[in-house]
């Protein structure tokens, strides 16, 4: 689930794809400017294809029609190429964190959690450790990632794709003790870094202070209210995906293999969900529009911290945004788990793209493809 601002994984199996890449426009009631936009980005996802993507799946959306491109493989055993009549489930990986962060910035809203408290004030003694202390870490530091708290490599043990094998599950409070195993980066605040643990602890805080399941409060704060029925955050143990899907590709002992299952426990509020190119675009939308997070929350939602890549990107809570060349204002994320890649967002301008690769990644230029779809 780690991610670079605008460093998308595609993938590194073109031999197998070179000469069967497909793709398709849903053209119904689509305005005309969007059409040429899904033409030019039909050519980049066919590019992808030939460099090495397994699929490649665009879903852009103006003035709320959606235009869907397709290319590649759905799944290489069937040898099915990638439907663009109905909606495909991918999982997003770290898109995860916007949802996660939206629901937190509600609760700000209701005064119930305030930004600039401790997280220890809602989560008392969970984070000590070898210079870890929940009480020096404000909530705002912990969504914007300046907390400072481990990020341990990853290990089999904690691999979302070998645990679904072995049947292996994890609690939140078992992966945070697995996590100060380790030091703290960084005092907090001292400077940004992208954490996975930020959101696992985010969670935990959405539970103690709702007393909810983080799933229940998804669903009744932003699916329900927003209509987005092909977007869930799989239970512990539910390591497919519903139907329809896309199959996720990875490289295992040199051959490209299905790894799809993953064990969801372990990105949780970090990265678990699973959803389509229609919701993600619906929800960053919205959220760009001031439907989900009130507009002070919001206001504190985009303001963040130059992530240091030298592309413009910044990082506020639980989202990044740059301008892009057109002069819009793109907010979204990144997110990628074991063989699926996804970009999402919205601009201001009122457009919203989701990109969704599958296989084993690569770099790739993201600010580019955003540029493509966005603007013009």
């Amino acid at each position: 689930m780690r991610v670079r601002a605008f460093a998308l994984p595609i993938c590194a199996v073109a031999m197998l794809l070179s000469a069967c890449a497909t793709s398709s426009v849903e053209s119904s009631s689509v305005p005309a400017s969007a059409a040429a936009r899904a033409d030019k980005v039909r050519g980049d996802l066919e590019a992808a294809t030939r460099s090495g993507a397994v699929g490649a799946l665009a879903t852009l959306t103006e003035n709320g029609v959606d235009t869907v491109v397709a290319a590649g493989r759905a799944d290489l055993a069937a040898g099915t190429p990638i439907s663009t009549d109905r909606p495909e489930h991918v999982r997003v990986g770290s898109i995860t964190k916007t949802f996660t962060a939206a629901i937190v910035l509600q609760l700000v809203a209701e005064h119930r959690i305030d930004l600039d408290r401790s997280i220890d004030t809602y989560l008392p003694g969970l984070l000590v450790g070898d210079g870890v202390d929940g009480r020096a870490i404000t909530v705002r530091q912990l969504l914007g990632h300046r907390s400072g708290l481990p990020q341990p490599a990853e290990s089999p043990e904690t691999n979302g794709h070998q645990a679904a094998l072995a049947g292996r599950t994890f609690t939140p409070a078992q992966e945070i003790a697995l996590v100060l195993r380790h030091p703290a980066q960084f005092a907090p605040g001292a400077r940004f870094e992208y954490t996975n643990t930020n959101y696992l602890v985010a969670g935990m805080m959405v539970e103690a202070v709702t007393g909810h399941r983080y799933a229940d409060e998804l669903r009744e704060r932003i699916l329900t209210p927003l209509g987005l029925a092909n977007t869930y955050l799989p239970a512990t143990g539910e390591t497919g995906l519903r139907d329809p899907h896309l199959t996720g590709y990875g490289i295992v002992g040199g051959a490209v293999t299905d790894v799809t299952r993953l064990e969801p426990s372990i990105p949780w509020t970090s990265g678990a969900l699973v959803s389509t190119g229609a919701d993600l675009n619906r929800f960053y939308t919205a959220l760009v529009a001031g439907r989900v997070v009130p507009q002070a929350q919001l206001r504190d939602m985009f303001d963040g911290v130059d992530m240091g890549n030298g592309d413009g990107m910044s990082y506020g809570l639980g989202v990044g945004y740059t301008e892009l060349p057109c002069g819009t204002k793109f907010v979204g994320h990144l997110g990628g788990v074991d063989g699926f890649s996804t970009v999402s967002g919205a601009t201001t301008a009122g457009r919203a793209v989701t990109f969704s690769y599958t296989g084993t990644p690569t770099e790739g230029d993201v600010r580019g493809s955003l540029t493509l779809s966005l603007c013009g």
